[in-house]
C-alpha cells in the first residue's frame, strides 16, 4: 500500500548559494524595496526593529542603506553589528529573511551613489549632511519562500485546486547563502 497522500502539498526546496543567492536576493528586494531591519541589542535576542529602504544590492550580495548617525539603528549597531532583515515582496510570495553583519561608514562616494533627492526629507542638508551614514549589511545566511512560476500561475493553481479539492502547491523555499 502506498503511504503517500496525493492531497498533500509537494515539498519544493531549492537551496541557493553564490550568484544564485544574490540573484534571488535582488529579485525579492526589488519587489519589496523596504524591509524590517532588526538589531540585536540584547544578548540572544532581536528587539530593535524598524522599516528601512534598501538603496542597493551589490554584486557580492551586500545590502546598502542610509541612516542617521544619531539614530537608534546606528546606536544599536555600535553595540552589536548582527542584524536580521525581513522582506515581503507581495501578499502571497517573495518572502525573504536574511541574517547578516552590519558595518557603518561615512563613505562620501557611496553616499553619493545611494543618494536620491527625496532622501532630503531625512537629511535636510542634502547628500553632504554630516548626519548621513552608510550601512552595509553582509548576509551570512537566510531563507526564502516564493512561487516557482510567478504569482499568476500560482493563483490559477490555487483556484483550480480549490475547485477540484486538491492541493496544487506552486511554492518553493530554501536556504540562502551568499558567501
Amino acid at each position: 500500500m502506498n503511504s503517500i497522500n496525493k492531497n498533500q502539498p509537494e515539498h519544493n526546496r531549492e537551496d541557493l548559494e553564490g550568484l544564485d543567492a544574490v540573484t534571488k536576493i535582488r529579485e525579492i528586494v526589488k519587489k519589496a524595496q523596504t524591509c524590517f531591519f532588526c538589531t540585536a541589542v540584547v544578548k540572544g535576542g532581536f528587539n530593535g526593529t524598524r522599516p528601512m529602504n534598501v538603496r542597493l544590492v551589490d554584486d557580492a550580495g551586500s545590502l546598502w542603506f542610509l541612516s542617521a548617525k544619531d539614530s537608534h539603528t546606528n546606536q544599536e549597531l555600535a553595540i552589536n553589528p548582527n542584524v536580521k532583515l525581513f522582506f515581503q515582496g507581495s501578499p502571497h510570495s517573495d518572502f525573504l529573511q536574511l541574517d547578516g553583519r552590519a558595518t557603518m561608514s561615512r563613505d562620501q562616494a557611496k553616499i553619493h551613489e545611494l543618494w536620491e533627492p527625496v532622501i532630503r526629507n531625512w537629511f535636510s542638508e542634502g547628500e553632504t549632511d554630516p548626519r548621513i551614514t552608510v550601512i552595509q549589511v553582509t548576509p551570512t545566511e537566510g531563507y526564502y519562500w516564493d512561487t516557482k512560476h510567478g504569482n499568476t500561475v500560482a493563483g490559477i493553481k490555487m483556484l483550480i485546486g480549490a475547485a477540484i479539492g486538491k492541493t496544487m502547491d506552486d511554492s518553493i523555499e530554501g536556504k540562502i547563502r551568499v558567501v
